[in-house]
């Protein structure tokens, strides 16, 4: 009988991404999901999280395990953690922050928004404006990494906004988490959203919320769904350590090795400088092709870059896309309302070398398209 393993190609995108073999290996073992090891690996997994955001169950802090995407998170964070009779102002950038938006309308929850261009910051002083003219809002949100267009947000300064006006506070770091320091105390950070397949290196299967206790506490019973509840989901796995429906177990499995190799690799902090070298070295490669970025680079961050079309007629995207795909090179599509943009990830098992591949890969593509830059 033939083999039927084939070789991967390399995921230069925002996640799911490429995983090491040993997070791989850990999805080939079958585990109850009651069972005592299923269990244990839960709690490790819950107080490492902790330990991501520079926190721990003693300072106050719970991590919540969630089945389903990260949006499933953020739905569950803000269906659960908002009143019905709250207020929600939503500070948005892209089209995560406009997901958040429209989350809140399916939902029936007040919203305030303050939108603007995806390639600049929001401006703090229209939002401590409007949080001193409008006393009714209570809770404020904002995307610390904005996957649109890679743009890192002002999370630590608007959390002091928040806090100045008595506001929950909640940060969607779903592609920052892990490979970004952030210390949610420091930060002021009520309730922070991530997700298994990011810059931890797991697979998709569950988001997860780092909650302040406090907070979290006054959300019981104020859920508008059931399977979404998370307080809910805190207490029972505080109570049992058990799911209250189906885990993702595989997924917690690969996620629980994936955190071993993260530690290794010296944590966050390790994490972050491998993907500011992928970084730094896709953004020279890029510049000196001369592709052009969509932001200013004080205002870029380290996690995925956009990158303008050219202007060539020889370019199209889809033809550029294919032919980067035949050489086992992932990159992914723009999501940029106001420009033609494609956007490359530094995040996942890639390295200095698979960067290096990647930019041999654009350069023998645009020359077989050609396209002149």
């Amino acid at each position: 009988m033939e083999s039927t393993i084939t070789k991967d190609k390399l995921l230069f995108t925002p996640g799911p991404l490429t995983t090491s073999m040993g997070v791989k290996k850990a999805m080939l073992h079958d585990l109850g999901s009651r069972g005592i090891a299923f269990i244990d690996a839960v709690k490790q997994v819950r107080s490492k999280l902790l330990h991501m955001a520079e926190t721990s169950q003693e300072t106050g802090y719970e991590a919540i395990i969630m089945q389903g995407s990260g949006t499933f998170g953020v739905e569950s964070m803000i269906t659960s953690g908002i009143a019905k009779d709250g207020h929600l102002l939503v500070i948005i950038n892209g089209a995560y922050g406009d997901r958040i938006a429209k989350i809140a309308d399916v939902n029936g929850i007040k919203k305030t928004v303050l939108k603007y261009s995806e390639n600049q910051w929001p401006s703090l002083q229209e939002v401590e404006n409007t949080l001193s003219s409008d006393a009714t809002i209570s809770h404020v949100i904002i995307v610390h990494c904005e996957t649109t267009s890679g743009i890192f947000n002002p999370i630590k300064e608007t959390g002091a906004l928040a806090k100045k006006y008595g506001k929950t506070y909640m940060v969607d770091a779903m592609s920052s988490f892990g490979a970004v320091p952030v210390n949610v105390a420091d930060c002021q950070i009520d309730f922070l959203v991530s997700s298994s397949n990011k810059c931890i290196e797991g697979v998709p299967g569950f988001s997860f919320c780092i909650a302040k206790r406090d907070a979290l506490m006054k959300t019981k019973g104020q859920s508008r769904t059931l399977s979404l509840d998370m307080f809910a989901q805190w207490e029972g796995l505080e109570q049992n350590g058990q799911f209250r429906f189906t885990p993702p177990t595989h997924a917690i499995l690969a996620f629980h090795q994936a955190i071993v190799e993260h530690e290794a690799e010296g944590g966050v902090q390790g994490r972050a400088a491998r993907y500011q070298h992928n970084y730094n070295t896709l953004m020279a490669g890029m510049r000196k092709m001369g592709f052009k970025e969509y932001l200013e680079p004080e205002k870029q961050g380290y996690i995925i870059s956009s990158f303008l079309y050219p202007e060539h007629p020889n370019f199209d995207f889809n033809t550029f896309y294919r032919l980067l795909n035949d050489k086992d090179f992932v990159i992914y599509p723009g999501k940029l309302s106001q420009a033609n943009a494609f956007r490359i990830g530094n995040i996942g098992q890639i390295f200095e070398q698979d960067i290096l591949n990647l930019l041999e890969a654009i350069q023998q593509t645009i020359d077989e398209m050609g396209v002149s830059l």
